[in-house]
């Protein structure tokens, strides 16, 4: 090569080809964000939206929540985005729309998405035993009450809490389980491993945790927790364990750890680039403040991050608007901006009802109307389930504060996001604003 070429002019020509290729690799980097539309572009009302902005700042006056931060986007564009309060109260720093929430376990419906990408390469089977992945889940037994035995507590599977006090192994014996959990248990809450029973109340005795474990190291443990009932027979809430069990299958079948597993199959292709298990320095001054209600208020009830126990289950953080992106795909039917995750049959198969009526009235699902797919909930009669949503919305909460409904019907993606608290009943109010929003 000439040592004068790159001293050549450029012609004009040449210099518009640069330029759009330029912009071309522009608009390709901008991909995955879910554009804004006015409410009355896409059948919302305008006026009925700004009901959630009073609504909010009444639950933010009684100090009931620090800060929220609300989105709805419909037909693919954003119509409501709003984060008002505050993200820390001490330093009085403003709620911003980009806050950085803890999931919790709305970290589940992504794990999901992560099992069955490899479900539709053939690697994993619903039905597959956890032991063809994990040999340890082989013989698993079940916990059974001893005659007389008092009640126990709910251990960390109920809520993340700890087990009662006293020696929770004296109130039960142990039977075989009549088969072998599988994926299909683990992803509908039906595998009774950790479930809030005698076996979940024992686990931290049993299979202890500690903090340089990662999901290779402690997911065998939980081998040796008893179930708290056989499997299939219940729906009862994993809160942890199942989902961390499916996390570590993951990391077996692909052969990478969970978290670069959904950076480079999830959120880069998303564009998901403020959701993950570890921030660096700038996204963490993002981070919302979580507060626990106390007889003197808000108080500060932050929780550190691992940086070796990436757990499925609830150890991710997100922005609504990064999070939008995930749901969004999802109602697309496993597709966003051309970068398709799952077929649309494969979204119908985690979206369907896949326990029957075991769900309702447990863990705080309404008595009617609901079930449960893989990894979600889903609203099989909304008038049933006293719910402000449509027939076959579905989604799921985290402990923190956080939740989201995706609703087919009305093709919207609503999402919620607060930080402890008593948060509860402006999620309603949340709930049903959207819904009178609806024009057309």
């Amino acid at each position: 090569m000439p040592a004068d070429f790159d001293r050549r002019p450029v012609s004009p020509e040449a210099a518009y080809a640069v330029f759009g290729l330029l912009l071309l690799t522009l608009s390709v980097a901008a991909a995955g964000s879910v554009s804004p539309a006015k409410p009355e572009e896409v059948g919302l009302s305008t006026e009925r939206l700004l009901r959630i902005r009073a609504l909010a700042q009444r639950h933010l006056d009684a100090r009931s929540v620090s800060g929220v931060v609300t989105l709805v986007a419909r037909r693919g564009h954003i119509a409501h985005f709003d984060a008002l309060g505050m993200q820390d109260i001490e330093t009085k720093k403003p709620m911003p729309k980009d806050g950085i929430f803890r999931l919790a376990s709305m970290s589940k419906p992504i794990t999901g998405v992560a099992i069955l990408m490899l479900v539709e390469e053939g690697k994993i089977r619903l039905n597959d035993p956890v032991s063809r992945f994990l040999p340890e889940f082989q013989t698993m037994k079940v916990a059974v009450a001893k005659p007389g035995a008092g009640p126990t507590g709910g251990g960390r599977g109920a809520a993340g809490g700890r087990a009662g006090s006293g020696d929770p192994e004296s109130a039960f014996d142990v039977v075989s389980s009549t088969r072998e959990i599988t994926v299909r248990d683990l992803l509908t809450h039906t595998s009774g491993l950790l479930s809030g029973g005698l076996g979940a109340a024992a686990a931290d005795k049993i299979a202890p945790r500690g903090e340089a474990d990662s999901l290779a190291t402690y997911i065998p443990k939980l081998a040796s927790v008893p179930l708290d009932f056989q499997p299939g027979t219940l729906w009862r809430y994993s809160g942890l364990a199942g989902f961390d069990v499916l996390s570590r299958i993951v990391e077996i079948v692909s052969g990478e750890t969970f978290d670069r597993f959904l950076k480079q199959r999830i959120f880069d292709p998303l564009g998901m680039k403020d959701t993950g298990f570890l921030l660096t320095s700038a996204q963490s001054a993002r981070l919302v403040t979580i507060y626990q209600s106390t007889p003197q208020g808000l108080q500060p009830a932050n929780r550190p991050a691992s940086k070796t126990y990436f757990s499925g289950a609830g150890g991710l953080m997100s922005s609504a608007e990064d999070y939008l992106q995930f749901a969004q795909m999802l109602l697309n039917g496993g597709e966003l901006n051309g970068k398709r995750l799952l077929g649309p049959r494969t979204i119908d198969l985690m979206t369907a009802n896949h326990t029957g009526d075991m769900v309702n009235g447990q863990f705080g699902r309404p008595a009617q109307g609901m079930g449960f797919g893989l990894s979600v909930q889903v609203v099989q009669d909304p008038v049933a389930a006293n719910l402000r949503v449509s027939k076959g919305a579905y989604g799921w909460a985290g402990g923190t504060g956080v939740s989201f409904w995706i609703e087919p019907e009305e093709k919207i993606v609503s999402i919620y996001f607060v930080q402890g608290g008593s948060g509860g009943a402006l999620r309603q109010d949340f709930e049903g604003a959207v819904r009178y929003a609806i024009l057309e």
